[in-house]
């Protein structure tokens, strides 16, 4: 098989399933893992509940032992559980097979070396491990496996207990989380109306995504029909989350992060919050008025981690909903976790999830605006080009990633993916008109490279 090296991407390797990827593919992924890490100790081995995540699984999994490595196998379970092995169990590293929240045709692997997600140069070194002729290793390793599920309930056990009896609706969308969460919500007494919590690879009711309105529907649906607290709402393999208030209004991870800051924030003073270039200025500006520092850096899980160690912080926050912990946690993007810490912090307030979000200052804003860029090749080169264009015109610009165009008001961000050939569009602020005006302006500029992109 020859493989689309477009797979592997900044931050994991992810494909379509038997075009990109295959049983061939995740056999010589788990060689070359074992050659990267050196073919000795223990490495931890989990997937989701696609339709080809089994066998690629297996075959990975031979990879792994036929380069000297023991394998543990974890099970079916959400990439957060694959991170809380790497701090539990004595492995080196480990894989989950996941394409997260992609559509069902795709699959992939997230990869951790010691305890941290590699990313960037470490996966393009894999892939050229796994370009050339790697043997196998004289000593097979050997196979366990573990039952990592109920050591990660047994520890939330340990870690909250709730006296407000909240009534939450929870939408899995047929993802890996819904039988993880349900024994988690009843261990814990939180009484819970769940959604396609079934787990099913071909993701028959709507793709597992929380950010997006349109697969989270239902949830707003069932919140509106009777007297919920709110819903969560828990992508494909558990690592990112959405929020839908009482009113039915669905909140992303940047508010989110921002009412789990509250209790930190008092907990160090001076606390370093770290939030992605796509979050509000309205999360920003009440980060910093409850006494925390705000760092705005790089989208990206693998990014985000790294920075978090980096600086030291207890806390950072993606607007797509990953939400990373470090205080009395591990660090790490886990959805399940940070949804009990915002209602921990829902109990503290007494207040309602709506009350708690109100007290964000409110900007009007865009979602995520896609514009696809053709060739993909094309799309570094036109942010790059637009970041040079707005410091000409002295706009205050945060380039470190793409363009964030900062005004006292409001904000324009044009960004590239780097998992689609797509641009990332973002705008806010304070009055309907000021947003269109944001708009207009960036799409003026943008229309310099119309043969290449589509200017909405």
């Amino acid at each position: 098989m020859k493989w689309n090296e477009e797979v592997f991407r900044m931050y994991d390797i992810r494909g379509i399933s038997e075009i990109d990827i295959d049983e061939e593919f995740a056999y010589k992924l788990g060689l070359a893992y074992g050659l990267y890490v050196g073919g000795n100790g223990n490495v931890s081995v989990g997937g989701d509940v696609r339709l080809t995540t089994e066998n690629y699984k297996k075959a990975l999994i031979d990879g792994l032992r036929d380069s000297g490595l023991n394998v543990i196998d974890i099970g079916t379970v959400p990439t957060p559980l694959m991170y809380f092995s790497l701090f539990n169990m004595d492995v080196i590293g480990g894989i989950q097979v996941t394409a997260s929240h992609n559509p069902k045709e795709y699959n992939g692997f997230k990869i951790a070396i010691g305890k941290e997600t590699i990313y960037g140069y470490q996966i393009q070194k894999l892939k050229e491990i796994m370009k050339s002729n790697v043997v196998k290793s004289k000593i097979r390793g050997n196979y366990q496996t573990l039952n990592i599920t109920q050591m990660y309930i047994d520890f939330i056990k340990k870690k909250f207990q709730f006296q407000k009896n909240f009534n939450i609706v929870v939408d899995t969308g047929n993802g890996v989380v819904g039988p993880i969460i349900k024994d988690i919500f009843e261990a814990l007494n939180i009484k819970f109306k769940g959604l396609f919590i079934e787990p099913d690879g071909s993701f028959p009711n709507h793709l597992p995504d929380p950010t997006v309105v349109d697969y989270m529907k239902w949830a707003i649906e069932e919140v509106r029909s009777s007297n919920y607290d709110g819903a969560f709402g828990y992508d494909g393999d558990g690592d990112r989350i959405g929020i839908v208030d009482e009113k039915g209004n669905l909140v992303f991870g940047d508010k989110i992060t921002a009412i789990i800051s509250k209790g930190i924030i008092k907990k160090y003073k001076n606390s370093k919050i770290i939030l992605d270039v796509k979050c509000s200025k309205g999360v920003v500006e009440y980060i910093k008025m409850l006494g925390g520092e705000v760092i705005l850096y790089k989208t990206g899980h693998s990014l985000m981690k790294a920075k978090l160690k980096e600086l030291d912080s207890p806390l950072a926050g993606e607007m797509s909903g990953h939400i990373f912990i470090k205080d009395d946690f591990f660090g790490y993007d886990d959805a399940i976790y940070s949804s009990l810490r915002f209602l921990k912090e829902i109990e503290i307030s007494n207040k309602s999830f709506y009350e708690n979000f109100e007290e964000i200052p409110f900007y009007y804003s865009t979602p995520e605006i896609r514009v696809e860029v053709e060739p993909e090749s094309k799309k570094f080169e036109i942010v790059n080009e637009m970041v040079k264009i707005f410091k000409e015109k002295n706009y205050n610009v945060i380039d470190i990633d793409g363009a964030r165009i900062e005004f006292n008001d409001g904000f324009i961000l044009i960004r590239a993916s780097n998992t689609q050939p797509v641009l990332v569009l973002r705008f806010e602020a304070k009055t309907k008109e000021k947003l269109d005006y944001y708009q207009n302006i960036l799409y003026d500029e943008l229309k310099k490279f119309k043969n290449f992109v589509k200017v909405p």
